[in-house]
C-alpha cells in the first residue's frame, strides 16, 4: 500500500513531468520555478541578457538556449548539493521582448520590441526591411549589451538563403545595417541637368546618364561618351564608351564603373536622335529626378 508520503512524491513527479514543455528559454523571460517543500526556492527568475539566471544557493545558473525540460534538469542537479532529492518543476510565466535598436540602411531605423527568441531577420523586418540597396547586399553588424560584436553577411543570409547566420537577439543588441556609400560625380553635355550627380559607389556610367536625363529634348549622342578620370598621381585618363552599344548587348565591362570626381560629357547627336527605341526610352526614363 502506498504511503501518504509516496503519493505525495508521486504526484510531484507528475507535476513535473506534465510541466516540462520543450519550449525553449530565452534572454527576458520569466521562469516560474517551483521547488517542493522548499517555500524559499520557490520564486519566479528573470532570465539575464547573457541567459543566466541568478538562484539562491547555487548562484548563477545558464539556461539560456535550453529546453524547459534540460533547464529543470540542471537546477535539480546544481541543488542536489544542498537539497536532498529536490523536486523542481520550470514554467515560462512571460516571454520575454527584447528591446532591440535597429539603425542604418533600413527603411525605419528605430528601437522595437521584439519576440522572445528573436533574431536578426526579426528586427530588419520590424524596421520595414532594407533601404536603398547598391548590388550586393551590405554586412551587417550586431552588438550585444555586454559590447560584444559580430558581422554577419546579409546578402548570404538573405539572398542565398544561410539561415545559420540568422543570429539570436536579446536585450539591448543594436542592429546596424550599412548604406552604399554616396560619391560625386559631374555629367556636362546633352543631358537634361548638368552637374554634379550623386551615385552609389560602384555605380556604372548609365545610372550618371539616367540621373542626368535623357529625354528627347537633350538629344544625346550615346556611341561617344567620354569620362575624364584624375588619378592619385595628378595624371588624368580619358575613356570613350559606346554607352548605346554596351546596353544594347548586356556589356557591364563597357559600361565601366565609375570613381568619385569622374567628368562625364554627353556630346550632342549630330542628328536628331530616335527615341521610339526601346533601349533609348527605357534609358531616358531610368531614374529620371
Amino acid at each position: 500500500m502506498q504511503t501518504t508520503s509516496g503519493l505525495v512524491l508521486a504526484l510531484a513527479l507528475a507535476a513535473q513531468t506534465a510541466a516540462a514543455p520543450t519550449a525553449t528559454i530565452h534572454p527576458g523571460d520569466q521562469l516560474n520555478v517551483q521547488v517542493y517543500g522548499q517555500q524559499t526556492l520557490s520564486q519566479t527568475v528573470t532570465v539575464l541578457p547573457d541567459g543566466t539566471i541568478d538562484y539562491p544557493l547555487v548562484g548563477g545558473l545558464r539556461v539560456g538556449g535550453l529546453s524547459v525540460i534540460a533547464a529543470t534538469a540542471l537546477l535539480r542537479t546544481r541543488l542536489e548539493r544542498y537539497v536532498r532529492t529536490p523536486l523542481v518543476t520550470i514554467e515560462i510565466a512571460k516571454l520575454g521582448t527584447p528591446s532591440v535598436l535597429v539603425l542604418g540602411n533600413v527603411k525605419t531605423p528605430g528601437k522595437y520590441e521584439l519576440r522572445s527568441g528573436a533574431r536578426l531577420t526579426d528586427a530588419i523586418a520590424a524596421a520595414g526591411g532594407i533601404a536603398d540597396v547598391n548590388g550586393d547586399l551590405p554586412v551587417a553588424r550586431i552588438s550585444d549589451a555586454q559590447g560584444d560584436v559580430r558581422t554577419v553577411s546579409l546578402e548570404e543570409l538573405l539572398h542565398r538563403g544561410d539561415v545559420a547566420l540568422d543570429a539570436p537577439l536579446s536585450e539591448g543588441s543594436v542592429v546596424y545595417v550599412p548604406g552604399p556609400v554616396m560619391i560625386n560625380v559631374v555629367v556636362t553635355g546633352a543631358v537634361d541637368h548638368p552637374g554634379d550627380i550623386a551615385v552609389a559607389e560602384g555605380d556604372r556610367l548609365s545610372m550618371a546618364i539616367a540621373k542626368a536625363g535623357n529625354s528627347a529634348s537633350s538629344n544625346a549622342d550615346l556611341n561617344r561618351i567620354r569620362v575624364m578620370r584624375t588619378s592619385a598621381d595628378g595624371k588624368t585618363h580619358e575613356y570613350t564608351v559606346n554607352l548605346y552599344q554596351a546596353l544594347e548587348h548586356n556589356d557591364e565591362a563597357a559600361d565601366i564603373t565609375l570613381h568619385k570626381g569622374d567628368v562625364v560629357y554627353v556630346p550632342q547627336a549630330r542628328a536628331k536622335m530616335n527615341f521610339d527605341s526601346p533601349l533609348l526610352y527605357l534609358l531616358g526614363r531610368l531614374f529620371i529626378p
